[in-house]
């Protein structure tokens, strides 16, 4: 059965996250360099494998002392453990334009296997005739669980970084 490969376009992809601060606000970020690729069946995605890996450099959440301090070993340990990477292990459909995604996911030399709902937009054709397909990849993890452990109690009681990391994934492949 002949195999389909699709590269990221990272001009209209986006790998972000939200944490509460403060128990109260949240603070938005995303990774500004990464890579991900898909290998299918055609243009069955039914067990498509997806692979990506990011930059921990490239964090970005528009404050440069966060995210220094989000690069240092209190966080991601950038010196030791540069990159995020993602291997899925399966790609199940649900139900039309729904997906379930698993694989195992690396973030400081921890990997943990990782669940999330996908939303498949379909395959649609440029105005330049590239074949380009769109996910949308939401989900929850616990940042405890890679060792992302730094924290600072709050006067008024709680925490003031959240243990829970929202997603919200938005990418766009071309076929190659």
């Amino acid at each position: 059965m002949a195999t389909t490969k699709w590269a990221i376009d990272p001009t209209h992809s986006e790998i972000g996250f939200k944490v509460k601060h403060m128990m109260f606000t949240n603070v938005s970020g995303k990774f500004n360099d990464y890579e991900a690729t898909i290998i299918s069946d055609e243009n069955n995605f039914e067990n498509a494998k997806i692979e990506y890996s990011a930059d921990i450099k490239s964090i970005d959440t528009g404050n440069t002392d966060r995210d220094n301090h989000l690069r240092s070993a209190d966080f991601f340990d950038i010196e030791n453990s540069p990159k995020m990477t993602f291997k899925s292990s399966s790609f199940t459909k649900v139900n039309d334009g729904n997906y379930d995604l698993t694989g195992k996911l690396n973030i400081r030399g921890v990997e943990k296997e990782v669940k999330f709902p996908v939303e498949f937009s379909g395959i649609m054709t440029d105005p330049w005739g590239n074949t380009k397909i769109g996910l949308n990849i939401t989900g929850k993890i616990n940042r405890k669980d890679w060792g992302l452990n730094w924290n600072s109690a709050i006067e008024a009681g709680g925490v003031l970084v959240s243990d829970d990391v929202r997603l919200n994934i938005e990418l766009q492949f071309a076929k190659q």
